[in-house]
């Protein structure tokens, strides 16, 4: 993308302060999307969790991204009132706030591919009540977070 103030552009290929390529450094990989769709849509909260993902990440790749995603103020990690020796991690606001792009991403895949596997009444749903969806996800988020920081 060139633009003419530069602001898109940059001496270093990696690194611009386009909104895009700072958005893409936080969480625009593979496997930090899926574990954030993991914890945004399915619930999942603890390493086991991602790890049964049926994308198959693996231990090392997993880390990294729960590391990154915790520093970048995406997510945070709590003992598991379960069991001390363990994690749990929840979206912080700031990850939350990456619902509508997940969303937008599902919408997108849902209209350009035969093989989306979304469950019908969930696409429903995203078809007929978005906002509805969008508010009972981060209701439930909310509640999660909220329990723990009461423990």
């Amino acid at each position: 993308m060139q633009v003419k103030d530069n602001r898109c552009m940059s001496e270093k290929a990696t690194r611009s302060s386009c909104p895009i390529n700072i958005a893409l450094e936080l969480f625009g990989d593979k496997w930090t999307l899926l574990i954030v769709r993991d914890m945004m849509f399915r619930q999942l909260q603890a390493y086991g969790d991602f790890l049964n993902s049926p994308e198959g990440i693996s231990t090392n790749i997993l880390a990294d991204r729960l590391k990154q995603l915790e520093s970048n103020g995406l997510i945070r990690k709590y003992p598991d009132p379960g069991d001390g020796k363990k994690y749990i991690y929840l979206l912080t606001e700031k990850g939350e706030e990456l619902m509508p792009v997940l969303i937008e991403m599902i919408r997108w895949g849902m209209k350009y591919s035969e093989d989306s596997a979304m469950p019908v009444e969930i696409r429903k749903r995203l078809e007929t009540d978005l906002d509805g969806f969008i508010e009972q996800s981060r209701t439930v988020i909310r509640r999660k977070r909220e329990a723990l920081l009461k423990n």
